[in-house]
């Protein structure tokens, strides 16, 4: 039989997604790949596999994942979700497990993830990945075009994913010391690049203004509530090229910021682009989030990459083995910093 991960309840929104389908741009193909290319970097690093190995994206509600090979080590990073190891697929309750670790399980097991909390997106990773054959260079799924992944679409119940190792490597598992870095409270921008369509004044306003996630927010993109933004002459230009990150003004002045399966020309005039070391961040927000933007420099974005790439390949330094873990837990709850200081209510 072929090793596999029978899917038995599919979850909200649940693809596999690797870092995109890069180059294809031109053709009309949008990139797709992880909202959350961080989650999916450490997510792989755990489990032993090359970061841009494709793995599953879970959006708001998680599925629930039997195993259908001898053994196999997954590692679930991103937002915060219970999760459960379950005896058999069929139970109603199993053992409670943490996120940021490995975890190895058994044939006839399965993975129960629940509802989604602090972030929009977590991601599955197993060691060795998916036996999906890559599309255009990639296995990352573009549910619009029917394009990748697991035929195309997201995952439904009775699904079976192969899986390209039989059983798990023998080796310890492993956890991260320390969590993901917080989002920004302002997102970084670049101004433009028709920033010109709008006045001064208004783009001023749009640096000044807090914005709030709305609830048409998806894989594609993420319309945001607040202050309309004025146009100078009307919100129709000549179609050009959409870059990941793009906020776009449409008519009714509300910004769209686009995300991975984002369009690849638009017409409507962007104010800004998010600069590409917060997009990662961004992607986590959910509904009712709230944010807002700063402009930078196109140095300055530059240089934000650069600290963002050092940091990523910095990452496969923070995995300590999950034993070492637990028996240093009191330093790492003070890392947590989960209280601020200590009072004695008797001393005056």
């Amino acid at each position: 039989m072929t090793p596999s991960l029978h899917v038995v309840a599919a979850g909200l929104l649940t693809t596999v997604q690797d870092r995109g389908r890069v180059g294809y741009q031109h053709l009309g193909v949008p990139v797709s790949g992880a909202l959350d290319p961080v989650s999916l970097h450490a997510a792989n690093l755990l489990v032993g596999n090359p970061p841009d190995t494709g793995a599953l994206e879970v959006a708001c509600m998680g599925p629930t994942l039997a195993v259908e090979a001898d053994d196999i080590r997954i590692a679930v990073v991103g937002a915060r979700a219970a999760i459960e190891v379950l005896p058999d697929a069929a139970a109603t309750a199993g053992r409670g497990v943490a996120g940021m670790q490995s975890i190895r399980l058994r044939r006839g097991e399965a993975l129960r993830i629940g509802a989604l909390t602090d972030a929009n997106v977590l991601y599955i990773a197993v060691e060795g990945g998916f036996d999906i054959a890559p599309v255009l260079g990639s296995v990352a799924t573009d549910i619009r075009c029917g394009l990748g992944g697991w035929q195309g679409r997201a995952l439904a119940v009775g699904d079976r994913l192969p899986l390209r190792l039989a059983r798990a490597g023998e080796r310890n598992e492993v956890c991260f010391q320390g969590l993901l870095a917080r989002p920004r409270r302002r997102i970084r921008v670049i101004l433009g690049p028709q920033d010109d369509c709008f006045p001064d004044s208004e783009t001023a306003a749009f640096l000044d203004s807090e914005y709030t996630v709305g609830p048409s927010v998806d894989r594609m993109g993420m319309r945001l509530k607040g202050r309309a933004i004025k146009h100078s002459h009307g919100f129709d230009i000549a179609s050009d090229g959409i870059a990941p990150g793009s906020i776009q003004v449409p008519g009714n002045g509300l910004p769209i910021v686009l995300l991975a399966d984002r369009q690849t020309t638009g017409g409507y005039p962007k104010i800004a682009t998010v600069i590409s070391a917060d997009l990662p961040a961004l992607a986590r927000l959910t509904v009712g989030s709230k944010l807002g933007f700063e402009a930078v420099s196109v140095d300055a974005a530059e240089a934000a990459r650069r600290a963002h790439l050092a940091e990523l390949a910095a990452m496969n330094d923070k995995i300590i083995p999950l034993q070492l873990a637990r028996t240093n837990l009191a330093p790492r709850l003070q890392e947590c910093n989960l209280v601020s200081g200590f009072v004695d209510a008797v001393d005056e």
